[in-house]
């Protein structure tokens, strides 16, 4: 998925073994881009887990925010979604830290596993024996 303000931005969604970086977009917000071309916006899907080159760091200009969060790993959710003109896009770290994507510039990730969706699901077959 991707926030709400990158509707406007070309799109593609991620793969596993994208790398990754977080940048700030012209519709105002940020959010993933791949190194080849920096103008796509990246839309990962919620339950994606992500890997990070270093401890995660917030923006320095987002004073209420600041520090690292020290993970290098963490999971892609979308929270709020009942608001709709708001920032959804977020990652939830092992203790349980959720932090918006916005927040986040210059972070470099790689795209470790995808979540597996009703179309990615394997349906069991039947019980050929009872039949």
């Amino acid at each position: 998925m991707c926030d709400y303000s990158l509707h406007n931005v070309k799109t593609r969604p991620a793969k596993v073994g994208d790398k990754l970086t977080t940048r700030f977009f012209q519709s105002g917000t940020r959010g993933f881009c791949a190194p080849e071309d920096a103008s796509v916006a990246v839309c990962v899907l919620p339950g994606t887990e992500l890997s990070f080159a270093e401890d995660v760091r917030r923006d320095r200009l987002w004073p209420w925010s600041k520090g690292a969060i020290k993970h290098r790993t963490a999971i892609f959710r979308q929270i709020n979604k009942e608001v709709p003109s708001t920032h959804h896009d977020a990652l939830e770290f092992p203790d349980g830290k959720i932090v918006l994507l916005t927040f986040l510039e210059g972070q470099r990730a790689t795209v470790l596993q995808l979540p597996v969706t009703k179309e990615g699901a394997r349906v069991s077959e039947p019980d050929k024996a009872k039949a």
